[in-house]
Formats: C-alpha cells, structure tokens, sequence
C-alpha cells in the first residue's frame, strides 16, 4: 500500500524523537530522514524504523551531553570525532594548525547544529553526514570558505548545520561523508568487490 505525505512526517517525527533520546547518530538520523521522504510505500516506512520501539514505549535517558565544545589548534592539528549529544554551539579555532571536527557521530536532539569557525593561516575541517543542509555564513579575507554536500530533496525537512566561518588566510571547509575521503571510499570499495 502507498505512504501518504503524513505517514512519512510521522516517520520522520519518531526518528527525531529517537535520535533525542540517544537511539541514532546524526548520521543515522540524516539517512533514515531522508529515506522516509523518499519512500513509496508503508513497508519501506516500516523497515526504516523496525529498530527502533514503538510510540508510546517508555523513553531511554538522552545521550551523555558534549561536555567539550571548544576545539582549538595552534601551530597543530586538532581531530575529534564528536559522539556526545550537542547542546549548544561548538566552536573550532585554528591559528598556523588544522582543526578537524566530524559529526557523524553526534546526537542533535533538535535537529540543528552550530559550528563558529575561524581559521587563520590555517584550515577548519567539519565533517558531516551525507543529506544534512549546511548554511554557511560569514567570511574569507585571502582564504577560502567552502561547501562540499550532496544536496538533499527539495522539501525534505533534513538536520541542519549552519557554520559562521571566518577565514583569514586560511581555510573553513565543511564535506559530508561522500566527500571526506573519496580516494579511501573507492579503494575500500573495489576491495569489498573485487570477488563479486
């Protein structure tokens, strides 16, 4: 039988109020969001949330709060992989070094991350899942601001990051998973098919 346009929102409500309580990732989150919008029928709704308890089950306590939200780095690198549930806003500072932050991982109750950057003769790195929306705002004096997303269907009411990105002969790059690493992407996949 055909999902209707409620059927997915309501999906897509249980999804947000799992990742809330700590059951998804930002990454899973993104992807089971994304999966709702674009379903066609009710079992692909179903198979999308069969992991997850039903309504009305007995909440789980939210994941553990990203105590650290200051990520900085001068004349060194700085590479975390946020796991904790954001809160609030994270901030990544890099003077002569390189800040790496990846979200993939993290726990947004709300749906919205946000990332201050500044880089000054160096370069901020985030990482994120692949169908988020970024919104980049903010500016570069002889450095570059950059955006290397996969854009989701229109529409779809997806996890935001929005970065305020200020680069000074430096760089502020944000890329999801598609884009982080496409050389390692490749090679791990002729590898898993090459018996195929």
């Amino acid at each position: 039988m055909r999902a209707s346009d409620a059927e997915r929102e309501a999906v897509v409500e249980r999804l947000r109020i799992a990742s809330v309580e700590g059951r998804l990732t930002f990454e899973e989150l993104t992807e089971r969001t994304e999966a709702a919008y674009m379903a066609v029928t009710r079992g692909e709704l179903e198979h999308i949330t069969t992991d997850l308890p039903g309504m009305g089950a007995p909440g789980a306590n939210p994941a553990p709060v990203q105590v650290k939200r200051k990520f900085s780095a001068f004349m060194g690198d700085c590479k975390e992989r946020i796991v904790g549930r954001i809160d609030g806003p994270l901030e990544a500072v890099s003077v002569m070094g390189d800040v790496e932050l990846d979200l993939r991982g993290a726990q947004v109750p709300t749906g919205e991350v946000i990332v201050h950057a500044t880089a000054v003769m160096g370069d901020v790195k985030i990482i994120v899942p692949d169908g988020v929306i970024v919104e980049l705002t903010g500016y570069a004096f002889m450095g570059d601001r950059d955006v290397t997303v996969r854009e989701s269907g229109p529409g779809a009411r997806v996890p935001i990051v929005r970065v305020n990105a200020h680069a000074v002969m430096g760089d502020v790059k944000i890329v999801d998973d598609e884009h982080h690493a496409p050389i390692r992407r490749a090679l791990t996949s002729w590898w898993k098919n090459r018996g195929v």
